[in-house]
């Protein structure tokens, strides 16, 4: 299986279980990696038979800018299923990181992977 990856999409959402997570909002940054198989396309040099990331990544940004969700995980899952809505992903890596979660001590970042697939 090809892989098409994303990296870094950015976008302001109000996810979280805290008051004030929901009506402040921060950022949050998602990684994605689509399988699919990109020989028809290569073949045929044909945008219509692979995945249009641009498409992908637009639809992401609004998920993360959308319905607020207590967890990531959540918000993960519905990112997951958005990619497998396009009929070429067979399988998905989505990676949400909340670089400012609420947390008392010095970190880097939070991270939820999930990997979801047609099959």
């Amino acid at each position: 299986m090809d892989r098409v990856a994303l990296r870094g999409l950015k976008a302001r959402g109000h996810h979280g279980v805290f008051p004030e997570e929901r009506e402040e909002g921060q950022t949050f940054v998602v990684d994605l990696v689509l399988g699919l198989d990109t020989r028809p396309a290569a073949a045929d040099d044909d945008l219509t038979k692979t995945v249009h990331y641009g498409i992908v990544a637009e639809e992401v940004v609004a998920l993360v800018e959308g319905e607020p969700v207590d967890l990531i995980e959540t918000l993960a899952e519905r990112i997951a299923l958005s990619c497998l809505a396009h009929a070429p992903v067979m399988e998905v890596e989505v990676c949400v990181h909340k670089p400012d979660a609420p947390i008392t001590v010095p970190f880097d970042d939070v991270t939820v992977t999930i990997t979801r697939s047609r099959v």
